[in-house]
Order: structure tokens, then C-alpha cells, then sequence
């Protein structure tokens, strides 16, 4: 039975060895990235020329861990505007080759290039004359030669002792996935507001929420004229619930803002005969309706107010309150 200080010896020695396991890991993978880099040449440009000038989607493959690398990528391409999907090439020879049209262009994985899985979707290309592009290891093999274009990944030994478990092929495969996505992306000039579109439910949408998106509209306003009384005011105050009223001339532009705050400063016997002119607070802070979320947060947290109208050419179109956003995840 060993000691105290015997086991914690050995659990000194066994972290120590899994560190330098870790490390020699990553130390790997990063030197077969460098050496990518390095490789890439006027067949990556090419690749990309035939991927963008693809009318319809670009459908990537791959099988085993050649799969999931292939669902990364194809997900990584619709997230940032390059329409994609993945399509399993096993399923493929059983009906699922209907996915691909000849609009589109195929992306296939393969690290030695001879996955006999994906032997049905490299003929059905050739037969519809459907752009190929492979990415793999093997520069002479049966993929790499049926391709229109082969990005193919440095020789580099897997990551594990053995040699075996796809480890270094893998992380190239994504790298590269990830290369092929972001320059589409900055070829097409893709805009941070554009990642709404493609994330609205996540944090990325959440970001990137505008003020047209959270405001109330129609009804909801809480807006009463300049010759208005302070008692139709409170009435209207009361009704919407925003604890403000916008006051609006003659033209519907907004001249003023009342606040519970104005009622609490102007408060008499005779404040419900006043003009609103009289208790509004003139020129009151606005913002516009494609102003993002967070700016309109972020004016409402530094003047210390719950509530902003919104308006277009000095006509409130909206109004947005503070709850909107947080509900929104907005901050």
C-alpha cells in the first residue's frame, strides 16, 4: 500500500506527463498549420472562384470524422453567407443525392481520398457536370483526380503515438474550412449587421438588434397635442403605461416629452388646468428607428430615463422602454 507522499508523487509525475502529452499535441497541430499556410497557393484562389460563382448552395461531405469537420464547415459558410449544407454521403446513395442540384458546387473531405462512401456523389457530379472541389491529404488519389480542384494538406503525421486517430488531418481539414469561409465572406463584403440575419436568437442577433426591431408602434404611443390639458394628459399617461407622454404640434412632430418626473417638479392645485406646453420637458432626447438596441440602452442607462420616442424627420414613429431591451437580452 503506498504512502501518502508516494501517491502524491505519482499523481506529481502522471500530471506532469499529461502535460507534456498536451503540449506536444498542440505543438504539433500548430507547426502542420504553419506548414498549410505556407502551401496554399493559386489552387486555394481557384477553389474560391468556383465555390462563389455557384449559383445555387455549396454542399459539403465527408465521412467519420471527415463528416463532422464537413458539418462544421458547411455551417460555418450559411452563418457568414455563403448558402451551404451537409449532405452524408452515405445516405446520399440512398436518395439524398436529390439534395444537390446541378446549380450548386460540392466541397468533399477526404484525408487519404479513397472513402468509398463517397464514390456516388464524386460520379453524380461528373454526370451533371457539377463543380468538385476535394480537400485532402492524398495529392494522386482517386478524390484528388476526379476533382476539378484539390486543395490538398501538407504531409503531416496524426498527433496521436500511433499515428492513427485523425488528429492533425482533422484540425487541418476545419482550418482550412474555416480559410475557404472568411475569405467568401470578405469577398462578399459581409457586414457585422449581416450576422442578425443569420443569428437572431443567439448573442450575436442580440447584438446586433435595431430599435425597429423592440419599439411599440401604432396605438401604443402615448402622444397628445400642444393645446392638450395636463388632465387629458395624465389620462394618456395613465392608459399607456410608459410613464411618459411625447407632445406633438400641429404637424405631428414632437416638440416635448412629460415625464412623471415633470409632474413630481411641477406639482400645484392648478397643474391639471396647465398647458402641457407649460409641465413638458422641450426637446427631449430621441433616437432612430435603425439605431441598434444597445445605443438606445445604452442613452437610456447614461441620462437615467426608462423610455425614448423614436422618430423619423421629427414625427415619433416608435417608442422603446427600457424593458424592451433587457427582455430582448439586449446589453
Amino acid at each position: 500500500m503506498k504512502t501518502r507522499k508516494e501517491a502524491g508523487s505519482l499523481r506529481s509525475r502522471r500530471a506532469a506527463t499529461d502535460l507534456d502529452v498536451a503540449r506536444r499535441v498542440l505543438s504539433a497541430e500548430a507547426d502542420a498549420l504553419r506548414k498549410l499556410g505556407g502551401a496554399l497557393d493559386a489552387q486555394f484562389v481557384r477553389a474560391l472562384d468556383m465555390l462563389s460563382s455557384a449559383p445555387g448552395r455549396v454542399i459539403v461531405t465527408g465521412m467519420g470524422k471527415s463528416g463532422h469537420i464537413a458539418r462544421k464547415i458547411a455551417a460555418t459558410l450559411a452563418s457568414t453567407g455563403t448558402p451551404a449544407l451537409f449532405v452524408h454521403p452515405g445516405e446520399a446513395s440512398h436518395g439524398d443525392l436529390g439534395m444537390i442540384t446541378e446549380e450548386d458546387a460540392v466541397l468533399a473531405l477526404s484525408n487519404s481520398g479513397e472513402t468509398q462512401e463517397l464514390t456516388d456523389i464524386v460520379d453524380y457530379t461528373k454526370r451533371f457536370r457539377i463543380p468538385l472541389v476535394a480537400i485532402t491529404a492524398g495529392a494522386e488519389s482517386s478524390l484528388a483526380e476526379s476533382a476539378d480542384i484539390a486543395l490538398v494538406l501538407p504531409e503531416n503525421g496524426e498527433a496521436c503515438p500511433m499515428g492513427l486517430a485523425p488528429t492533425t488531418s482533422t484540425t487541418l481539414m476545419l482550418a482550412l474550412g474555416d480559410a475557404i469561409a472568411v475569405a467568401l465572406l470578405e469577398r462578399k463584403e459581409f457586414k457585422p449587421e449581416d450576422f442578425y440575419r443569420f443569428h437572431p436568437r443567439g448573442q450575436l442577433g442580440r447584438k446586433f438588434l435595431r430599435v425597429t426591431d423592440l419599439m411599440h408602434t401604432g396605438d401604443e404611443l402615448p402622444l397628445i397635442g400642444e393645446k392638450s390639458v395636463m388632465s387629458e394628459a395624465l389620462l394618456v399617461m395613465t392608459a399607456k403605461r410608459f410613464g411618459c407622454v411625447g407632445v406633438v404640434d400641429a404637424k405631428g412632430r414632437l416638440t416635448g416629452i412629460i415625464t412623471d418626473g415633470d409632474l413630481r417638479r411641477r406639482m400645484s392645485p392648478k397643474l391639471l388646468e396647465a398647458r402641457t406646453p407649460d409641465v413638458m420637458t422641450a426637446k427631449p432626447k430621441t433616437i432612430r428607428p435603425q439605431a441598434l438596441a444597445a445605443e438606445a440602452l445604452g442613452v437610456m442607462n447614461e441620462k437615467k430615463i426608462t423610455s425614448l420616442f423614436v422618430v423619423e424627420e421629427g414625427r415619433p414613429v416608435g417608442i422603446i422602454h427600457i424593458h424592451d431591451c433587457l427582455r430582448a437580452g439586449v446589453a
